[in-house]
């Protein structure tokens, strides 16, 4: 749906750009031309209304001719700059919420073309922590959004509700995996989930993040992704070169790359930067409201996403 949208937009600044530019480098000279002997042929002025009502032009060059401004700012600033999103699950709690709108900066991982996400100047890479939106591995027509938690070359180990991580040499102990801090910080009951969570902060990268447990939630080992080109334990994943492992901060709600494996660099859409509306759509069984329609507006989740 994603790269369908992003080729319909193509495809209408591609039509009302080319319409555009004949309109200025042909047509509308025509229309000054057939303006002026209409105005040397009347007694009286002729205001630009009367003119235009006297030589109509045809409406889909005038109605392309106007939209084409509007269409080609919205083009670039969705495909190169800034693309919003909506969040429509919870597997980025207690980060993202079911309802939070967020804004994807597009050129942080390259600037790429907005159908086939072909990199064309490279601007960047994915930093460990970051919150990226990708195209789902198994059906690219799927946008996700998790965070990344393993550059290309890591060792990734994930044992009874603990991540492990051995970074690809050339950073620091690069050669002995590291046991990530996590640091509890109460239990809170969230909607939509039957039973209270455990809540901790992590420090990934250079990024300190709050993730859920559900320590009621038994890990679904048999269900993991298996590597078949190295050799590895069943819950321990190593990155190839040009792919990234990801989880989503609702540990035990999140289908990641625990489940269907690593995101090629090619399907990096952007890093998810901040949160610029929220929308609450809960509301009691006897509403008379559509589903659709938000019950409250979260002002205060507004801001930055870590």
């Amino acid at each position: 749906m994603a790269n369908t949208f992003a080729l319909i937009l193509v495809i209408l600044t591609l039509v009302t750009g080319v319409i555009w530019v004949i309109d200025k480098v042909k047509w509308a000279k025509k229309r000054k031309e057939a303006y002026a002997k209409l105005q040397s042929q009347s007694e009286v002025g002729l205001d630009e209304k009367t003119l235009a009502k006297m030589y109509p032009e045809n409406p889909i060059i005038e109605n392309a001719r106007s939209l084409f401004p509007v269409i080609a700012i919205v083009f670039v600033l969705r495909s190169f700059i800034y693309e919003p999103f909506q969040i429509p699950s919870g597997s980025m709690m207690p980060t993202l919420l079911v309802g939070d709108f967020i804004l994807v900066e597009k050129f942080s991982y390259g600037i790429k073309e907005p159908v086939w996400q072909t990199t064309l100047i490279p601007t960047g890479s994915p930093k460990r922590g970051d919150v990226a939106v990708f195209k789902y591995p198994e059906d690219q027509r799927v946008d996700f959004i998790k965070r990344i938690v393993g550059l290309p070359g890591d060792h990734i180990v994930y044992k009874d509700k603990q991540l492990y991580l051995k970074p690809t040499c050339g950073e620091e102990n690069c050669g002995e995996y590291k046991k990530l801090d996590m640091n509890f910080l109460g239990k809170e009951s969230f909607k939509h989930e039957t039973d209270p969570m455990q809540v901790y902060t992590e420090i990934l990268g250079d990024r300190v993040h709050q993730l859920l447990i559900n320590p009621l939630r038994r890990e679904q080992v048999p269900a993991y992704y298996q590597q078949t080109d190295v050799v590895t334990y069943v819950d321990e994943w190593i990155v190839p070169e040009g792919n990234y492992f990801v989880m989503g901060d609702n540990r035990d709600n999140s289908r990641d790359s625990r489940f269907w494996g690593f995101v090629p660099e090619r399907n990096l859409v952007g890093k998810a930067v901040a949160k610029w509306i929220s929308f609450e759509f809960d509301r009691g069984a006897d509403s008379f409201l559509p589903s659709w329609v938000p019950s409250n507006v979260r002002f205060e989740r507004v801001g930055s996403i870590k």
